[in-house]
């Protein structure tokens, strides 16, 4: 006997599956996800900072 599927729902599911497929195919084409170059941004706005903490005042 046959399973009944519901088309609306196949189709849906088929979409998301196609989806995520271009969007998995995109990221390993761009390379780096947004987490990683937030915290590559984030490291280095700090290592600016910390690096101007340690400058010298002007002398004059």
């Amino acid at each position: 006997m046959a399973e009944i599927v519901n088309l609306r729902t196949a189709r849906k599911q088929a979409a998301r599956k196609a989806a995520r497929a271009k969007g998995d195919e995109n990221a390993a084409k761009s390379g780096r996800s947004r987490a990683e170059r937030d915290l590559e941004r984030a490291r280095a706005e700090k290592a600016a900072r910390d690096f101007e903490a340690h400058r010298r005042g002007e002398s004059d």
